[in-house]
């Protein structure tokens, strides 16, 4: 069976789920936050501009504590949930696990840049590239190869297509659309 093939059975087997919005719903959802991501985007650039001239070079932090032990929390809970989620065989592996990817990278960024020169610079240059950075990209790529992977076996992309092209997987949006051929 060819991947076209495939995603027409499963479109013609897959029930349409309760409570889907509308194609017109979700339109105008998807351009409104394309909407705020730009205005986001637009905000951001004249204010790390502004960050980047007006802020001083030393500055004491207030709650400097509650600060890292809240951030480690945080970090500890999303990579407790990938655990769970990945022992689980749960699709809420995507998210935590990038989440936790990307705590790490800011956990890396953040200990350097905060570190005193000599040792304790050292200490978290070791830290960033030997722990947290190597299992950021365990975290970050691990789930979006499987995501790729599920969207081959489901006809979603082309088995020698990027994940980029796998459109959002609701038969709904896309009856007429057929399988992204390989780039």
């Amino acid at each position: 069976m060819t991947p076209q093939e495939r995603r027409e059975l499963i479109l013609r087997l897959a029930p349409r789920p309760a409570g889907l919005p509308s194609r017109r719903t979700i339109d105008r959802i998807r351009k409104w936050r394309t909407v705020l991501m730009l205005v986001c985007v637009a905000a951001l650039i004249p204010w790390t501009v502004y960050l980047a001239i007006t802020l001083p070079s030393h500055y004491v932090a207030r709650n400097w504590v509650a600060t890292w032990v809240g951030f480690d929390i945080l970090l500890l809970t999303m990579l407790v949930l990938t655990a769970l989620a990945g022992w689980k065989r749960k699709q809420f592996v995507f998210p935590t696990a990038f989440a936790s990817g990307v705590l790490l990278i800011c956990d890396a960024w953040f200990d350097v840049m905060t570190s005193q020169r000599g040792g304790d610079l050292t200490q978290a240059l070791l830290s960033a590239f030997l722990v947290e950075l190597p299992l950021a990209v365990v975290l970050i790529a691990g789930p979006l190869r499987l995501l790729r992977y599920v969207a081959v076996r489901h006809g979603m992309i082309h088995p020698g297509s990027h994940l980029w092209r796998m459109p959002i997987p609701i038969p709904d949006l896309y009856p007429d659309q057929k399988v992204p051929p390989p780039t």
